[in-house]
């Protein structure tokens, strides 16, 4: 009699939880939503014969229901600490926190990777500027300073190095490494600080031929509360910091042109524009291909970037030395177009290959 009682208990017990679950997916109000993971919430699917037939419905419920689990962050975090602070384990989701700074692991180094970027490099030298004066950098990503030293598992930046230069003899490379360090980057986020990138355009005009046009003059503008694509895949509540960006008559008079949305507008957009990444506020993220005018520029220039979103902080810094820059991220366009909507032959250009090294370990994003 008493097992049966316990039995009933846990019955009970079980359809409380549930129903109780159940009432509160119901009443709660839906998020539309997730400021966490930077992005939107699934909506309720509609209910149709046909998505019942090919599944869609079913897939597009679940993934609503999921969404919308009531308390879902509050387990996405308890979930998180019971990771690190009862199994004991150094990462959750290959994201890992040292002294406040989050990082992402990546890891082996794909040597095929980075050689098959460095062929694409070459082929659109050979195809678009094979007299072009040309040059690359590559940006270390965050576990350059935080991974190996702290016991996780780290790329071979050496032989990465190495790599490229071994395949673009060439081209002239400009090492920036010395002039960066981990206080350089944002401790949420991939990406790093603009108002602390002034060694590396240092860097970048002494080999190219730009450095006398430099300013270093600006009006520093900031957001309080940035919160980095770290904080969401940790499920950790880290703290936010101030996004700064810096601005002046050069960068204020400059506009950005784009061809995805055929639009001109500032260098810089409002944080409602940027969404949930506050890092698009610079040059309103990473595109296809954007061309920037600068009527106060210092030269008649002319500047192509190849690049990757880290160069969206860069590129403003550079205003005063060039008239016109351009920015081709081959992520989103098809090399073999880049002749219909670029002259590569104009006088005075220069090319710049700048990608980090996440993107070369991972090259087959390069179109």
């Amino acid at each position: 009699m008493k097992r049966r009682w316990k039995h009933n208990i846990l019955i009970i017990c079980f359809f409380t939880c549930l129903i109780g679950l159940m009432l509160v997916f119901f009443m709660r109000p839906k998020e539309t939503s997730s400021v966490s993971e930077r992005r939107k919430l699934a909506v309720m699917p509609q209910f149709t014969w046909n998505d019942i037939q090919d599944k869609s419905y079913m897939e597009d419920l679940e993934t609503y229901l999921l969404d919308h689990f009531p308390f879902r962050e509050e387990l996405r975090r308890m979930k998180a600490y019971f990771a690190y602070d009862v199994l004991g384990q150094l990462e959750n989701n290959d994201i890992y926190v040292v002294d406040g700074y989050a990082g992402k692991l990546e890891y082996p180094l794909r040597e095929s990777s980075v050689e098959k970027a460095a062929e694409k490099m070459q082929a659109l030298k050979n195809e678009y500027f094979p007299q072009g004066e040309v040059y690359y950098a590559i940006v270390p990503d965050k576990n350059y300073f935080l991974a190996g030293q702290n016991g996780y598992p780290s790329l071979d930046y050496g032989r990465m190095k190495n790599l490229m230069q071994e395949k673009l003899t060439d081209m002239t490379y400009i090492d920036i490494w010395d002039t960066l360090t981990m206080e350089d980057y944002y401790k949420t986020d991939t990406h790093w600080r603009q108002e602390r990138l002034q060694q590396t355009v240092e860097r970048l005009g002494e080999e190219m031929g730009f450095t006398q046009y430099l300013m270093s003059d600006y009006e520093v503008q900031e957001i309080p509360e940035f919160y980095g694509v770290y904080y969401g895949q940790s499920a950790l509540p880290l703290s936010s910091e101030p996004l700064y960006y810096l601005t002046n008559d050069t960068i204020k008079t400059a506009t950005q042109w784009s061809l995805e949305t055929d639009k001109t507008q500032g260098i810089y957009i409002s944080e409602e524009e940027a969404g949930f990444d506050k890092y698009n506020i610079y040059l309103s993220g990473a595109q296809a291909l954007q061309v920037i005018k600068s009527p106060l520029a210092r030269t008649q220039k002319r500047l192509i970037i190849f690049r990757d979103s880290f160069t969206s902080s860069l590129a403003p810094l550079l205003l005063e030395a060039y008239q016109e820059i351009i920015l081709v991220d081959t992520r989103y366009i098809s090399s073999t177009l880049l002749g219909e909507y670029v002259d590569f032959e104009e006088p005075d250009t220069q090319i710049l290959f700048l990608y980090n090294t996440l993107l070369l370990n991972n090259s087959s994003m390069l179109k």
